[in-house]
């Protein structure tokens, strides 16, 4: 009887994968597994725990490394480094998951254990500070600055300065269009990013006061967030009239410009309502709810 053939790597490296995904075999069509998973299983596959004598004219050349290069555990080829929010290898009895690329860390995610989750080692960034970027764009911080920087090495991107960049204000939630009937109350919100930070706004078509002007009926409120740099307003209208109809817009402005977005307000009667064979809408999020969801920073 002869004795079955020992399977390729690929065909090992394609079970190991199956079982990390808790797969079938065979498991056909395997799901997209990260470069720095199937990177472990085939140093496992070729290396196994111990380092082969280096050999760098047969290492293979990394690409679309998007946190930089490191060196693999056997400080011999260059390999992509792990992202932020990757798993990683927490110290250095672990040759695995890999290392982080520059400006990040290895540490354990502790965000999952009010949920009863076992914390997992990734990586974080080491700085939170915002930075102004040569394309005039805003990065959240270094490791966003470097992703961008690797994945267009020809725009030779570099750092103007640190905070962000002077923008117009963008709009990132306008206001929706809705409807209600006489009686109920209506909340539109606008939630706005723009360094400086913007003033927010509300304006109805066809009246050239600012709103809620001399109306009780009309309230506006404003507050930072819920990200730095953005400001979120909203204006309510508590017991809607059907003189209230038409069209209302959000203006947002700084220094540098302004913008404005619009949303309708339709509002039926009683009637209308019965005869349509709507039912009424879900009253959406004002001011009190996202406060009580969110942190309680002041971005301003």
């Amino acid at each position: 009887m002869s004795k079955p053939a020992n399977p390729a790597p690929s065909q090992l490296l394609s079970l190991l994968l199956c079982l990390s995904w808790a797969l079938p075999w065979p498991c056909g069509a395997l799901p997209s597994a990260p470069d720095y998973l199937q990177r472990g299983w085939q140093r496992l596959l070729e290396e196994g725990e111990s380092c082969s004598d280096c050999s760098p004219e047969e290492c293979p050349t990394p690409r679309g490394c998007l946190a930089g290069l490191v060196r693999d555990p056997c400080e011999c080829c260059w390999e992509c480094a792990n992202l932020e929010g990757q798993i990683c290898d927490l110290d250095h009895t672990n040759h695995f998951y890999g290392k982080c690329g520059d400006h990040l860390e290895c540490k354990l995610d502790t965000g999952g254990l009010r949920k009863g989750e076992v914390p997992e080692p990734q990586c974080a960034c080491l700085s939170s500070q915002t930075l102004c970027g040569s394309d005039g764009k805003t990065y959240a911080q270094i490791c966003k600055f470097q992703e961008v920087f690797h994945a267009h090495p020809e725009a030779n991107l570099t750092v103007a300065h640190e905070g962000p960049c002077e923008s117009e204000p963008q709009i990132l939630s306008p206001p929706y269009d809705v409807w209600n009937v006489t009686g109920q109350d209506v909340i539109f919100g606008c939630e706005v990013f723009a360094y400086p930070m913007a003033s927010i706004e509300w304006r109805k078509d066809g009246a050239e006061i600012l709103l809620p002007g001399d109306d009780p009926h009309i309230s506006v409120q404003f507050r930072g967030g819920p990200q730095k740099y953005e400001v979120t307003g909203w204006l309510q209208i508590q017991g809607v009239r059907v003189t209230d109809e038409g069209t209302y817009r959000c203006f947002a402005r700084n220094r540098v410009g302004e913008v404005a977005a619009l949303a309708s307000l339709t509002v039926l009667t009683p009637d209308q309502l019965n005869m349509t064979g709507l039912s009424l809408p879900r009253p959406r999020p004002g001011p009190e709810d996202d406060a009580e969801s969110e942190e309680s920073d002041d971005y301003y």
